[in-house]
């Protein structure tokens, strides 16, 4: 069942006919074809596996998790994909990433959701742990969606990316998190991750080492 549903999913991605002076690949995701340019020079400018598996979870339970006018930030935004797959199935949508890679994204998010959308995508700079209350004020920023692909792996912004996520999150918050493990030390963030946050597991990808979890803030009031 792994194997099937993952080669479903990497069919949803196609590579151009002819090769041009840009590079991009194309995805088929939410009835669209999205055409995302890439950089090989920097992880965040290119579309990973975990971006590919969160778009067919967001497409495939667009029931149980509707995103019609709901309010999502996606942190560590890189190319885009999800943001403008969440941005197709009518969310309004925050883009986030580094400074160096703002450009590269909102030629992606503009390209691939002008007037296709319900609510045209923000693209913002975050750098983690960095002005969070500056730049996302708790009184003002609310999200129902936190979403994240691939955003652990050999970086030392570990203990800021946690940070993040527990400034951004509120206690109704639904985070979407698709994590490829890989070292030790990345693989331990999922320990300290769930003591602040209730973690579940709702896909796993064994054949890609992926794993998709929903989570939300410990100590929440439950109805």
């Amino acid at each position: 069942e792994d194997e099937q549903i993952v080669a479903e999913i990497m069919r949803r991605r196609f590579f151009p006919a002819l090769i041009t002076h840009k590079a991009w690949e194309g995805f088929h995701f939410a009835g669209h074809e999205i055409r995302i340019t890439e950089a090989t020079d920097c992880y965040g400018a290119f579309v990973w596996p975990s971006a590919l598996v969160l778009c067919y979870f967001l497409e495939t339970n667009s029931k149980q998790y509707n995103l019609v006018d709901k309010n999502v930030i996606e942190i560590g935004a890189g190319t885009g994909l999800v943001s403008i797959v969440a941005s197709l199935l009518g969310a309004l949508v925050t883009a986030t990433d580094l400074p160096e890679l703002l450009g590269n994204l909102q030629y992606n998010v503009l390209q691939n959701t002008k007037l296709k959308c319900k609510h045209q995508p923000r693209v913002k700079e975050l750098s983690w742990g960095t002005d969070l209350e500056k730049n996302f004020p708790r009184s003002s920023c609310h999200f129902d969606y936190i979403m994240a692909a691939d955003v652990v792996y050999h970086h030392p912004f570990l203990d800021e990316l946690l940070l993040t996520f527990d400034h951004l999150c509120k206690n109704d918050t639904i985070i979407l998190w698709a994590m490829k493990f890989r070292l030790d030390k990345e693989n331990q963030f999922v320990g300290r991750f769930q003591t602040l946050f209730d973690l579940e597991v709702i896909s796993n990808f064994p054949s890609l080492n992926i794993t998709l979890f929903k989570a939300m803030r410990k100590g929440r009031m439950k109805f």
